[in-house]
């Protein structure tokens, strides 16, 4: 007969599947946080884009319109 402590206790592949399981749900849970973070609309722009001109640039461009040609 099985000692009473071997019949209780979890095999080595079933605590390596907890560990894996545990693993992969840590890591589902940081993927969420990360897609969370990336889809979030910034309610106020810090910056301006990159490719955005700049006001001087806006500005020259606005008083080249509307210059007159002979």
């Amino acid at each position: 007969m099985e000692s009473e402590e071997s019949s209780t206790s979890l095999s080595t592949a079933a605590l390596v599947a907890i560990a894996c399981n545990t693993l992969v749900a840590i890591l589902l849970l940081l993927l969420c946080l990360i897609l969370y973070r990336a889809c979030r609309v910034p309610s106020a722009p810090e910056t301006l884009p990159v490719l955005a001109p700049s006001e001087e640039a806006t500005q020259k461009m606005n008083e080249h319109k509307y210059l007159l040609t002979p």
